[in-house]
């Protein structure tokens, strides 16, 4: 799978890399990216469809887990496509309120 980032996503992944305290976090962020590009149904994922959250056309979001166990895991929000083969992330951030996620 090929990613593509949303403006968002790519701020968020920008603002891990600049805070030296994020590290950790970033770390785990980025082992899930190279999981998600090449096997979407890793368990450690733990994909799951985001039912308070559309992608632009409508689509399906998912997300998976960067972290587990952790207060505020972070989780990498995502849909199919544009195209085939590929996934647009949309955000990483921590895990969010159901009822206003962004």
């Amino acid at each position: 799978m090929k990613i593509l980032f949303s403006p968002l996503a790519k701020k968020h992944l920008d603002e891990l890399r600049a805070t030296k305290s994020q590290k950790i976090i970033l770390k785990s962020v980025l082992k899930t990216l190279a999981l998600m590009e090449h096997d979407l149904r890793h368990s450690s994922l733990n994909t799951h469809e985001f039912i308070a959250l559309k992608g632009p056309r409508g689509e399906k979001v998912f997300d998976a887990y960067a972290q587990q166990k952790t207060p505020g895991a972070y989780r990498i929000f995502w849909y199919y496509g544009p195209d085939r083969d590929i996934i647009s992330v949309i955000a990483i951030i921590p895990h969010p309120n159901k009822k206003k996620p962004f």
